[in-house]
């Protein structure tokens, strides 16, 4: 049974804020996850800086995904584990930006699904390696049916990037440990930047607005840098708060239920424990019935004030977390920074900075590794190496 409950925050000064930040180039981490997590604000900016300028996109990188879209309206992405979340955020992109029409598969379906179909979509492959086994099966699979591919891949070089029509590599680096962070985050930003690549080429948004959006995408490294300290001596000192819980519930709704997903696969396998991934607004559809102090509920609840839909999302989500409270539930928020109206609902709430709705999944997943991270420590689970699991860890 979980602790009594207690509300928890923590506020760093800036003071200390700059002090721990300066002491990252010395630091001495215990374990690879938590080293490669901190390492995401430079493997975004590595990604950035290969596939923008400061405001806009590099036409040359884009060149051979121009070739794969072409006037095409349909696309079929094919990927496994954290790689397929990071296509589901993908298919709201695409949709919302390009007009597309996204259709996302598990790598290990789509090779066995009919051939019989009169489609000629696009084909986007996401695997971390390019080496994934299912992953690289459905490339060829794609291939084999007449279709132009992408392969969005960590590796340049790798069997993936040599095989299709188009390679985007997302120059996170060498990733050791088994838990994918900084690989899926690289994952988030490419993706969410060739979705802008295919709204501008089928013109359903204007320069200026890319330019926006390329913009913000440029301010995560630094917004990254400045709430990590603060991240992990929060979720350092609440995991063992959440570690007795045997399974939980993560909730999110539109790109947020990709995250929700990623969330419940990072505890899972770093730490043992049972968890799964719902829209938000599935709970009440069953899920509900296994809401207890005992069951942990950990909910994305951000927003993009610029964006009405992004608003109702969370006024929806609101709503849902006064039900909870109402129930009794255990609550853990991802909530934008100084977000007092969701605190007042929760147990724990964990701040994260604003940005634009279809960039909100990459600071908020940042906190949910951290939560895998500690928990699975303070388990004694080696996260570095789970048990059943294994990676290619490779990198240019």
């Amino acid at each position: 049974m979980l602790a009594v409950k207690w509300k928890f925050r923590s506020k760093l000064k800036i003071s200390e804020v700059y002090s721990l930040m300066s002491s990252i180039a010395e630091r001495s981490f215990p374990h690879f996850m938590l080293k490669e997590i901190w390492e995401q604000p430079d493997a975004l900016r590595a990604a950035l800086e290969r596939y923008t300028t400061d405001t806009a996109l590099r036409e040359d990188l884009f060149a051979a995904a121009r070739e794969v879209l072409g006037k095409r309206n349909d696309v079929v992405i094919a990927a496994s584990g954290s790689s397929r979340h990071a296509g589901l955020t993908a298919e709201i992109s695409m949709e919302d930006f390009a007009g597309l029409a996204v259709d996302v598969e598990y790598a290990s379906e789509y090779s066995v699904r009919s051939t019989n179909t009169k489609r000629d979509p696009a084909v986007i492959v996401i695997s971390q390696s390019g080496e994934t086994a299912d992953t690289l099966a459905a490339l060829r699979e794609a291939k084999a049916r007449g279709h132009k591919t992408i392969a969005v891949t960590n590796v340049a070089t790798s069997t993936m990037a040599r095989e299709c029509d188009a390679s985007m590599p997302t120059m996170a680096g060498v990733e050791k440990a088994i838990p994918a962070t900084k690989s899926f985050t690289t994952q988030l930003l490419v993706l969410h930047l060739l979705a802008l690549f295919a709204a501008q080429e089928r013109g359903t948004m204007n320069a200026e607005e890319i330019a926006s959006r390329v913009a913000r995408a440029h301010a995560l490294p630094e917004q990254l840098e400045s709430h990590l300290p603060k991240w992990e001596a929060e979720l350092k000192k609440i995991a063992p708060f959440y570690a007795s819980a045997r399974t939980f519930l993560f909730l999110g709704r539109g790109i947020h239920y990709a995250i929700a997903r990623e969330g419940a696969l990072k505890l899972k396998e770093s730490s043992y424990l049972h968890a799964e991934g719902y829209p938000a607004g599935e709970l009440k559809h069953g899920p509900n019935a296994l809401v207890s102090p005992e069951v942990p509920l950990i909910v994305l609840a951000t927003y993009d004030a610029g964006d009405e839909e992004s608003v109702n999302r969370y006024e929806k989500t609101v709503q849902l977390l006064a039900d909870m409270k109402q129930q009794g539930a255990t609550v853990l928020a991802i909530v934008n920074d100084g977000d007092e109206r969701v605190r007042a609902l929760v147990t724990h709430a964990i701040d994260v900075p604003a940005t634009s709705e279809h960039l909100l999944p990459i600071v908020e997943v940042v906190p949910l590794q951290l939560l895998a991270y500690f928990i699975a420590i303070r388990n004694g689970v080696n996260v570095d190496q789970p048990r059943n699991l294994t990676k290619a860890v490779l990198a240019d």
